[in-house]
């Protein structure tokens, strides 16, 4: 069975060089290694030596990687990623009282680009749109919004007359999240080869990003993210013990 016939359509995408390079120093903390040790870990992933390298170059050409005395080491942009990354894995949450936090977008005249990546920033910060220029989540989240929000919008707290439950179940789609989430908790405990796994946890990784993380009272009844942020964690904890491993013969 191929990887879309056990998601039950597209499945994960089979990584790149540079795609392996990225998920094991966005899964690192710091976010730096040996060159040396670098391509060998890579090559454990079914990436060749000469590959890798030459991965390597283009990326730090690229500025996605900056070169150290030693290695390689996360560009500013992608360590941006990578706290996104760790706050998807473990959000930060406080006890939900039953407000909503508020977006209304107040900027005019802005054009499809400008438009399109304050939508961007608006979804990763996980609000949903109500209506065009109408953004709100529960406020559970323990992160403060971006200063440079505030030319653009306004920001308010309120409780919609609607039910929180129904709300919620309109603004995201729970159903289809959680049945995706489920999926790849199938694969994931399939998949043996380290490519395999390394592909599949990359799709949990960005299926987590997509997590509205609700307050509890406002989910479906076992609701998976949980179960997947777990399975990541265990992962981690499995390839920060590899990369200790090959750092530490050096």
């Amino acid at each position: 069975m191929n990887d879309a016939e056990a998601l039950g359509g597209p499945g994960p995408r089979p990584l790149s060089a540079r795609s392996v390079i990225l998920s094991l120093l966005l899964g690192t903390h710091p976010p730096e290694l040996p060159a040396r040790e670098l391509v060998r870990l890579v090559e454990g992933f079914d990436v060749g030596a000469s590959t890798a390298r030459a991965a390597l170059s283009r990326m730090a050409a690229a500025g996605d990687l900056r070169r150290t005395g030693t290695g390689y080491r996360l560009s500013e942009r992608l360590l941006e990623r990578q706290r996104r990354q760790d706050e998807a894995i473990g959000p930060h949450t406080r006890a939900w009282q039953g407000d909503w936090e508020t977006l209304v977008i107040t900027a005019t005249g802005r054009g499809p680009a400008a438009r399109a990546e304050l939508r961007t920033r608006l979804t990763a910060l996980r609000l949903a749109e109500l209506r065009e220029g109408v953004w709100l989540r529960p406020a559970n989240l323990d992160r403060p919004l971006p200063a440079d929000l505030g030319p653009v919008a306004e920001r308010l707290v309120s409780r919609p007359a609607s039910p929180a439950a129904e709300l919620a179940a309109r603004l995201w789609p729970l159903g289809e999240w959680s049945e995706h989430a489920r999926a790849l908790l199938d694969h994931v405990g399939r998949a043996r080869r380290p490519a395999d796994r390394l592909t599949a946890f990359a799709a949990v990784v960005r299926h987590l990003l997509a997590d509205p993380v609700l307050p509890a009272e406002l989910l479906p009844p076992d609701w998976p993210g949980e179960a997947l942020r777990d399975a990541y964690a265990r992962y981690q904890r499995e390839q920060s013990g590899q990369v200790r491993a090959h750092t530490t013969r050096t």
